[in-house]
């Protein structure tokens, strides 16, 4: 999976980016491989539709909204589903120690009635610097989430650049409502190759990279060296039909 990442610079739907990324940091417990890790935010904070929000609030806000989305043990059970691993189970403990910044929500065992053996964990969220690189520049597989404070949103999309190329992803996403902003992140992209989200606020996650499944990886970067296909498989698909008119 690679460092999967997202750059937070601005939105103009506050509340709804963060229920879009609670979602994301839930669903089946952060074992999905395009499930994001690394959140960079800038140190002076982003705009919203709310007023400017520093990057504590961030932080905050984004453990209210997994707290909230998850207050339910029904929806809570059927999204994280269970821990597939004991390893899986040593990292989210070793997140909750504070081993890899400051813990901004810490991670719990949840019940499932249906299921009363499976080990159920919340997600982990951490705070930390970019500097602290040895922390977040390293898959961390399960419902463990960084959010990384950096100089400003050019920082952040160099550092998502770096981090993708160096450490590969196959997810990458970005919020602003500066044009500019997501032209830099699209460029970093496709030198970097991971598939970008924008802005995704409704129904739709980072998680689900490509309408084709053949699309789930690039090919381009070291997380996603291979593809299942490539532009002529999915050409192939399609037919043309077409009508004309005596002139």
């Amino acid at each position: 999976a690679g460092v999967n990442n997202i750059v937070l610079d601005s939105t103009d739907a506050y509340k709804a980016m963060m229920r879009n990324l609670a979602f994301t940091l839930s669903l089946y417990s952060g074992q999905m491989c395009t499930t994001s890790q690394a959140i960079f935010v800038p140190a002076g904070g982003i705009q919203t539709d709310e007023g400017p929000k520093s990057f504590d609030e961030v932080c905050t806000d984004l453990a209210k909204a997994i707290e909230g989305f998850l207050s339910k043990p029904e929806v809570a059970c059927a999204v994280l589903g269970a821990m597939q691993s004991a390893d899986t189970v040593k990292r989210i403990e070793q997140a909750n120690s504070g081993a890899y910044g400051r813990v901004v929500l810490k991670s719990g065992p949840l019940q499932n009635p249906e299921f009363p053996k499976a080990d159920v964990r919340t997600p982990v969220l951490i705070a930390c610097d970019a500097a602290d690189e040895a922390a977040y520049m390293e898959e961390r597989f399960g419902p463990i989430s960084f959010v990384v404070k950096t100089a400003n949103t050019a920082a952040s999309i160099a550092l998502s650049e770096r981090v993708t190329s160096t450490h590969g992803a196959l997810t990458a996403g970005v919020y602003s409502t500066d044009a500019k902003v997501i032209d830099a992140m699209t460029a970093a992209t496709w030198r970097s190759k991971v598939a970008l989200s924008i802005n995704l606020t409704g129904g739709v996650f980072v998680n689900q990279s490509a309408a084709f499944s053949d699309f789930h990886g690039t090919g381009g970067n070291p997380a996603a060296n291979a593809s299942y296909a490539d532009s002529a498989f999915v050409a192939n698909r399609f037919r043309v039909v077409q009508r004309r008119y005596h002139a």
